[in-house]
């Protein structure tokens, strides 16, 4: 009774009209952005939080929030339509959805994508309402020893699920880990690693970072391409209802596809691109049905399986941010930024001392999937327009307006010529290989990690035993060291490293 008390309390927060204007806004943008490729939800909401600064709280997460899984949905239309990927968590939809476009079927493709998204975003929302009352319960029950142990699982869930090498996503969490440590010294005051540069005093700024190595580093990567690895041949839409067979096809696609994005969306370092790439691999080893086209020449179930699970995965990823504080993936450390920026500190406490935005957030998200399926599919003629526009008109654009927000932050050149920096670190990332997420993720963890082991040791006077003497911290820790041994074996490595290549 309970839950349906709280969620009448957010959809009253969600329908004001304030709030759906920004819904509105979010799920445009992230449709946008998805359609657009190069231009991912992690670079937008980077570039985005300045401006969210002169916004009500409620209404600033809820516009993120839509960018986030609004862009899962537009990642897809380009994939199905012009065999290009909008957004990361869209490359294996494009394997069979393009080839569906090719044999005349882009409008059952896009379809599957459309209504698997929309399912799987409802599902994803509801699982959110379910376990939010009682994880938020659990956390209180959470010391700081409890706190850093968590928050190692949560860094080391990061390697395990990190696309890419195990040794360069160990090298970025670390890295994030020590830019973490710049700044001044919480207990003594004194400054540490800020070579004398009075800016750094403070620290480096979460949105330096974030806009310099996904914006700007993503955006010298695009300028480095050939034109004509940006040409568009999009393919002709015509009817956008699956046949009986489809629907016969897709549902258990999306079904599974619900169930594990649902899933490893909690997961630290899960999200929406691990929960494609997953789904699609179980797609395939799925029993084929008679006469059921094979998978890479037009399978409907390779469509409608991975844009379910990455829909799904965007909402249940903010389960242990709104619950716990801890950000499972890069998108969500953003928004734990954005919270700062709204002195909200995110954990258990928002939702008893914040219950409208916790609900409001919450509520927001069905309605936003509900704006997302009238975007998308009615209107799939002027996005496909959008990628017709040369590229050399939209960075100008984009670097221009990612300098003014980043200066309207601090009113500080110095933070733009920090910018400047991380992106040319972020476009070394890419041609190297490097997957940087964890980076971000180690350094919004890592003074929150300094600051509970502190504060542990001062409790339990200086005893390092207490990590392990505790029960949930001992738990935690283990279940740690268990992941690092298991993604350690040869085999599963060896799978591991299959899993994010696909023909």
């Amino acid at each position: 009774m309970d839950l349906f008390n709280n969620l009448a309390i957010g959809f009253g927060v969600a329908f004001t009209p304030i709030n759906l204007l920004y819904a509105f806004i979010g799920c445009l943008l992230g449709t946008l952005i998805g359609v657009l490729p190069g231009i991912g939800p992690l670079a937008t909401i980077a570039m985005l939080l300045p401006a969210t600064y002169a916004l009500p709280p409620v209404s600033a997460l809820i516009m993120l929030a839509g960018i986030y899984y609004g862009a899962q949905y537009g990642g897809s239309t380009t994939a199905i339509l012009v065999n290009l990927p909008g957004e990361a968590s869209s490359v294996v939809t494009v394997i069979d959805g393009y080839q569906m476009a090719r044999q005349g079927r882009a409008g059952p493709a896009l379809a599957a994508a459309g209504l698997g998204s929309f399912f799987a975003g409802c599902v994803g929302t509801l699982v959110l309402a379910g376990f939010a009352v009682p994880l938020t319960e659990v956390a209180f029950k959470f010391g700081p020893a409890e706190y850093f142990s968590l928050m190692i699982l949560g860094l080391i869930g990061a390697i395990v699920l990190a696309s890419g090498s195990i040794l360069k996503a160990v090298g970025m969490v670390l890295l994030g880990l020590l830019m973490g440590l710049v700044g001044t010294d919480v207990n003594s005051g004194v400054a540490r690693f800020s070579f004398d540069i009075p800016e750094l005093t403070d620290g480096i700024g979460f949105i330096v970072i974030g806009m310099g190595v996904f914006g700007y580093g993503e955006i010298i990567s695009n300028l480095g391409k050939h034109e004509s690895e940006r040409q568009v041949f999009a393919a002709e839409v015509k009817g956008l209802f699956p046949t009986r067979e489809d629907f016969r096809n897709m549902i258990p696609a999306v079904l599974r596809g619900t169930l594990l994005g649902s899933a490893l969306g909690i997961l630290p370092g899960g999200g929406a691109t691990m929960s494609a790439f997953a789904a699609y691999t179980i797609e395939k080893k799925a029993k084929m049905r008679p006469g059921e086209v094979a998978f890479g020449k037009g399978n409907i179930r390779g469509v409608a399986g991975p844009e379910s699970a990455n829909n799904a995965a965007s909402q249940t990823s903010f389960i242990p941010l709104l619950t716990l504080g801890i950000p499972p993936n890069a998108v969500m450390a953003l928004m734990v930024g954005a919270m700062t920026i709204h002195n909200i500190q995110p954990g258990p406490q928002v939702m008893t001392s914040n219950p409208e935005l916790f609900w409001g957030l919450i509520a927001s998200m069905w309605i936003g999937n509900a704006m997302l399926i009238v975007l998308n599919l009615p209107l799939i003629g002027i996005w496909i327009k959008l990628l017709t526009v040369p590229y050399r008109w939209l960075f100008p654009a984009i670097v221009l307006f990612c300098a003014i927000g980043v200066y309207s932050t601090n009113n500080n050149t110095f933070d733009i010529w920090m910018v400047a920096i991380f992106g040319v670190i972020g476009y070394a990332f890419i041609k190297l290989g490097i997957e940087p997420a964890p980076l971000l993720l180690g350094f919004v963890l890592g003074p929150m990690m300094e600051e509970n082991l502190r504060r542990a040791l001062l409790l339990s006077r200086g005893d390092w035993s207490v990590f392990v003497t505790r029960g949930l911290s001992a738990s935690l820790l283990a279940i740690a060291a268990l992941l690092l041994v298991i993604v350690l074996l040869p085999s599963v490595k060896r799978k591991r490293e299959e899993a994010f290549v696909e023909d």
